[in-house]
């Protein structure tokens, strides 16, 4: 059965910033969009760069090696919705980030 785990702080990932968290075996990017905490992998499955490291427009972060794109909210690649990255609820409790893993 899946369960949240506490990743990182809110304090630790401003507005409009990513941080990379390990969590096990996963890197999990978190990206703060205005206030909304969104949890995807952080390794994008064309060349392996951080999606963390990416520029983020319009709820699509796109990757800073070959620019593909996925939807913070699900994980989707945006030119092809057949490939997705894994995606993690996000819930905070306090100033504590947790996803579901």
């Amino acid at each position: 059965m899946a369960e949240f785990r506490t990743v990182a702080r809110l304090s630790e990932v401003p507005v409009n910033t990513a941080k990379v968290v390990r969590h096990g075996m996963k890197m999990v990017a978190l990206f703060n969009r205005e206030g909304t905490i969104f949890a995807i992998e952080d390794t994008c499955p064309h060349m392996g760069a951080s999606l963390a490291e990416g520029t983020v427009h319009d709820g699509v972060v796109a990757c800073p090696w070959h620019a593909w794109r996925f939807r913070l909210a699900d994980g989707t690649w945006v030119d092809s919705p057949k490939l997705k990255v894994p995606c993690y609820p996000v819930r905070i409790v306090g100033d504590d980030i947790q996803i579901e893993i």
